[in-house]
């Protein structure tokens, strides 16, 4: 029994507004325009959207019939999705950020976001998201690469001036880090170091400090790292309900194909 085709996602048609390197290697976008009302937003600090890419030479105009699209166009023709996290979200002047890790010309979100002028116009829809601060725990755990940046950047604005705890920040060279604000009780560790080097911010977790109470943790990067991370977590015996735990992406992997294999075992991660 063929199951039944999911109606089309609702497509928000955003304007750029303004480009600003925040670091060598991140470039924050921010957008608005009419399309700002059809996003369904939500209060979790780790909102992401899927930014749907079209090859410019097709001269499409968004937003996009994908079903017409996918009777039209050969399969290495047909739009492509890209996960982003929220940066922030600005409800009055309705305005949201995205900030793009840009390594050289790799991928195709991080060129398009390189090259991006005020006036260009994208698709974006979501938003997605699950996880945001409790302001019951005792203190918060954050573990993350560049890409679970944005997320833990909201996270910590969004938390108590009291709160306390602790931030692993993997980023690929030194250049990449920038200031991200938070309450003085949670200390910021930056790790450097890129590319497969997946057991970095396990290591820094086990040999860190690991104070009493209850813990709630955000935890989220490349597959691989991420794995190495819940082994350490479990040691401590963190309860899933105080774990957000997810892997971002995965080394050597496009996001069509990281995103299949979360179907498959060497895709899961067991929380």
């Amino acid at each position: 029994m063929s199951k039944p085709n999911r109606p089309p996602r609702p497509q928000a048609v955003l304007t750029v507004l303004s480009s600003e390197w925040i670091s060598p290697s991140t470039v924050r976008l921010v957008a608005g325009g009419e399309g700002f009302s059809v996003l369904n937003l939500n209060e979790f600090t780790d909102a992401y959207v899927k930014l749907v890419f079209v090859k410019p030479e097709l001269g499409l105009t968004p937003p996009y019939d994908e079903a017409a699209l996918r009777e039209q166009l050969a399969p290495e023709d047909l739009p492509v999705r890209r996960t982003y996290t929220l940066r922030w979200v600005d409800r009055v002047n309705e305005q949201v950020a995205i900030d793009f890790v840009v390594h050289g010309d790799e991928g195709i979100a991080a060129p398009w976001a390189r090259a991006a002028q005020p006036g260009d116009r994208f698709v974006a829809s979501g938003a997605g998201g699950a996880y945001a601060p409790d302001p019951a725990a005792d203190w918060h755990l954050f573990i993350g690469d560049e890409s679970a940046l944005p997320a833990i950047a909201a996270a910590l604005e969004a938390l108590p001036a009291d709160a306390r705890g602790l931030a692993y920040l993997q980023v690929g060279e030194e250049s990449g880090r920038y200031e991200i604000t938070g309450p003085h009780g949670i200390h910021q560790q930056w790790i450097t170091g890129g590319g497969d080097q997946s057991s970095l911010l396990s290591e820094a977790v086990a040999a860190g400090p690991w104070p009493e109470g209850r813990v709630q943790v955000f935890a989220h990067g490349e597959r691989e790292a991420m794995k190495a991370v819940r082994a350490v977590l479990k040691e401590r015996e963190v309860p899933r309900e105080d774990l957000s735990l997810s892997g971002y992406w995965a080394f050597g992997r496009t996001e069509d194909r990281f995103q299949a294999e979360k179907r498959e075992p060497i895709g899961q991660i067991l929380v």
